[in-house]
């Protein structure tokens, strides 16, 4: 069954975009940025309140917390131009320094695993990894894709996976048993370097926004200019399904805290799709203005954050209703959002 519902608003007062003078950062934020205004802002998820706006550098697109929950890093993509990521001090509220990638253009996609920053290069069709510690780029793995545009990272560093828009793919990155040479006689420069073995699988044209589900056992992947939706198992890497699940324009795509619903935006219409993971169906479709973009899932499965990006405000969806029940108002333009846990 789908259901439609316009976009009836029950605020309990409009939340501004006027940071708090002197207020501290949670331990727990949300992190939003504005692309127009260039900046980050840092929201208090209890109150709604915004904290404090930080300067992110040109054209932000993503951003991601460090695991203690003390930096943020943001991509600074200007459609492939430009090659550097802005790092926020969370605590002292202020930029601490940005990182120059050289060559490696269009960093767009972020993710934060093993101490490091994982991004994608899309010029330079490669992803790599940036040490905050040592302040150095340490891996650099080409993909041979058009616009690799999104990353995800296991947490044990095993895989990597990512979109790749203008060449309808998906790349697996999984780590080798094999080596590349042998560091040298007696092994005198070191370890040898770690080999890793890619495998493209063909989904949908426009292939952006993905997620893999909670139980890490499918990825489902956006196909912007097709409207559909690739479902990938990823044991096998092997596409299941492709549902006609009209998203076309499709930007982002999330699993609930649960795994039960399937969360996709889309740039081209007023709508955001609600879908059933369990039996793959449309299951809410919810106005949110002009269009939407980046999403972000409360930690604790609450709600949703969904950037309407035309508009200028994040919407607020309660999970257990799928209504709109308020709205945020960050700055012009809000896309790339992520969440900042820091440790006691």
């Amino acid at each position: 069954m789908m259901w439609k519902t316009g976009c009836v608003l029950a605020f309990t007062g409009l939340l501004t975009a006027a940071p708090l003078p002197g207020a501290e950062t949670p331990a727990t934020a949300l992190l939003v940025l504005s692309k127009s205004d260039q900046t980050l802002a840092i929201v208090d998820p209890g109150n709604h309140q915004v904290v404090a706006k930080i300067p992110s550098g040109p054209d932000p697109h993503e951003v991601v917390a460090s695991a203690d929950g003390r930096l943020a890093f943001i991509s600074n993509y200007g459609g492939g131009r430009y090659n550097t990521i802005t790092v926020v001090d969370l605590v002292g509220q202020k930029v601490q320094s940005t990182v120059d990638l050289g060559a490696l253009r269009g960093p767009h996609g972020l993710d934060f695993q093993g101490g490091k920053v994982w991004f994608t290069a899309e010029t330079a069709k490669v992803i790599g990894s940036y040490d905050p510690v040592s302040q150095k780029i340490d891996l650099v793995l080409g993909t041979g894709q058009n616009r690799t545009h999104m990353i995800a990272v296991a947490r044990d560093l095993k895989w990597i996976v990512t979109s790749n828009v203008n060449s309808a793919t998906m790349t697996f990155i999984e780590k080798s048993s094999a080596r590349v040479g042998t560091g040298g006689p007696a092994g005198a420069m070191g370890p040898a370097p770690q080999e890793w073995e890619e495998t493209v699988v063909a989904v949908g044209r426009g292939a952006e926004g993905f997620d893999i589900s909670p139980d890490g056992a499918e990825l489902w992947a956006a196909n912007a200019l097709d409207g559909t939706i690739s479902l990938l198992d990823v044991g096998s890497k092997k596409v299941l399904h492709t549902l006609a699940a009209e998203v076309a324009g499709a930007n982002r795509l999330k699993f609930t805290p649960d795994g039960q619903l399937v969360f996709v935006s889309t740039l081209r219409g007023p709508e955001l799709t609600i879908l059933d993971a369990r039996t793959r169906r449309t299951l809410k479709r919810v106005r949110m203005g002009r269009g939407a973009a980046g999403i972000q899932m409360e930690p604790g499965g609450a709600r949703a954050y969904v950037a309407c990006t035309p508009d200028d405000y994040v919407a607020i969806v309660d999970l257990k209703t799928l209504e709109v029940t308020g709205r945020l108002e960050v700055g012009k333009q809000p896309d790339g959002m992520a969440w900042a846990v820091r440790g006691q």
